[in-house]
């Protein structure tokens, strides 16, 4: 009777490194030999929260493995599947006893995948073993422990890739599977205006930001052309796995005890802290894809107008910043953390666009989409929590302390380049005589304001505020509270 060899599965999701993965390292610690898939789903695929540019950052990621697998002389399994089709065709080669994975805060879709997993694992007499990612942990009904098991989590070492020879199936027996399995395109375009996906890539900006870049992290973290360089710019690596957050907050502690920088460091390290925190908000509250958090805003309505919408996924609303937000976001998939907030708040304040209505086009366009930021962040910025100050961001405040010389506006708004900078941040308050100076037509070369900003403010002040007095508002504001106040204290070493 032949007996089928036993492996241990390593699935791969948004955790793309070999180093600091506790997948990966507690599956090498038992010894079993080991296969590391990735498997391209098609309920990911078809999920409007995805584009093209984030299939193409993982499919650089996944060629960067094999690459950094090489040596080992073993690969990713890469398929393009539905997750328990895939393990049922691996269940015809081999007996599986284990799979390791990292927990996963994902969208809605995924949540219900990971439990018809959980009970095909159970069917097949698998052990599903969900690890560690970054802070995050499930299951919590509170924060009363969270700092100390988010401290204690950054306190380790980041874990090493130390496969023992011979464990991680090799080259050839994996290619032998490829012929089993529909197997996805990996080749991508190496012109595109986004940033590469891959480790490789991930250590080279992190590497120049150390360097010297962070000097001016402060300084220019709200600045919509500066905060291009001067941020470290790896959001992506880390929403996608190339690199763990404890790595680079170790990497960031050991450098601040040398730098003359440090205030920077240290802030650069508390927004690190952020991200495990609103994921762990995400984690514990996951109805936040669909409705705000705050149970006493589902009674706010708003008209949908797909002519706003168009206007403002497209930077053509008439406020020069926010369209040249919106396209640079578009083309390059990057935006400061100011700007974004910005545009969300001109989308659901301004606009009064329910801020759902903004969520698969922003996700879409951002290269470094995590969703455990994404809706809590949403929600924030659209005055929807109950217990966060309700900011409406002025563009042309913005635009005049972040933007000056109006050089990002002109940048993405070609349409302004000939005018002063003045009129590139205010071309409505051109007369007649000074269009015809400038051989420029407002509402032709470029749109009129689609609403008046003072008015719009207004409306969507009150509107808001009114709401914070109401009851069911308030109970919601103190549950939101208990359940997810986190005293901020710093990591003892």
């Amino acid at each position: 009777m032949n007996t089928k060899p036993q492996i241990h599965v390593v699935w791969l999701k948004r955790d793309l490194r070999l180093q600091d993965n506790e997948a990966i390292f507690n599956a090498l610690k038992t010894g079993v030999r080991v296969l590391f898939l990735y498997s391209f789903e098609p309920i990911l695929l078809n999920d409007a929260h995805y584009s093209q540019r984030h299939w193409d950052f993982i499919k650089e990621s996944l060629m960067d493995l094999n690459a950094a697998l090489k040596p080992y002389n073993s690969k990713v399994l890469i398929v393009q599947s539905d997750i328990i089709a895939t393990f049922n065709q691996l269940l015809n080669n081999f007996k599986i006893t284990d799979v390791f994975s990292h927990q996963e805060t994902g969208i809605l879709v995924t949540y219900e995948r990971d439990k018809n997993f959980k009970r095909f694992c159970k069917n097949n007499l698998i052990r599903w073993h969900e690890n560690i990612n970054n802070g995050v942990r499930r299951g919590l009904i509170n924060r009363n422990n969270w700092n100390a098991l988010c401290n204690a989590f950054y306190e380790i070492e980041p874990l090493k890739f130390t496969p023992e020879n011979n464990q991680l199936l090799t080259i050839n027996e994996i290619e032998k599977l490829e012929t089993l399995f529909k197997l996805p395109d990996l080749k991508t375009n190496s012109n595109s205006p986004f940033q590469k996906g891959g480790r490789t890539m991930a250590l080279k900006y992190l590497k120049s930001f150390f360097k010297d870049r962070y000097a001016n992290y402060m300084f220019n973290i709200s600045k919509p052309e500066l905060s291009r360089s001067s941020c470290s710019r790896i959001s992506p690596y880390i929403a996608w796995g190339n690199l763990s957050v404890r790595e680079v907050y170790h990497e960031a502690y050991h450098l601040k005890s040398t730098s003359k920088h440090k205030k920077a460091l240290e802030a650069f390290m508390s927004r690190l802290r952020w991200q495990a925190h609103f994921i762990q908000k995400f984690e514990m509250e996951h109805t936040m894809e669909e409705a705000s958090i705050n149970k006493g805003f589902h009674k706010l309505k708003k008209s949908v107008s797909k002519s706003y919408q168009d206007a403002w996924k497209t930077g053509q609303t008439g406020y020069p910043l926010v369209d040249a937000c919106m396209r640079c976001l578009n083309e390059t998939g990057y935006l400061n953390f100011r700007m974004r907030a910005l545009v969300v708040s001109f989308f659901t304040h301004n606009l009064w666009q329910p801020w759902q209505e903004a969520t698969t086009h922003l996700s879409q366009m951002f290269l470094d989409f995590e969703p455990g930021i994404h809706f809590p962040q949403l929600q924030m910025q659209a005055g929807e929590t109950g217990i966060n100050m309700l900011r409406i961001y002025n563009p042309i405040k913005n635009s005049l302390e972040h933007d000056p010389e109006a050089s990002f506006i002109k940048k993405w708004v070609p349409e302004l380049r000939s005018l002063d900078t003045p009129f590139a941040h205010q071309p409505y308050l051109m007369t007649e005589l000074e269009q015809q100076f400038y051989n420029f037509k407002l509402g032709i070369d470029y749109p009129n304001p689609i609403i008046d900003f003072d008015t719009s403010r207004k409306k969507a002040g009150d509107t808001l505020w009114n709401l914070r007095k109401n009851k069911k508002v308030m109970e919601e504001s103190k549950r939101i509270l208990r359940k997810h106040t986190l005293n901020h204290k710093p990591i003892s070493r």
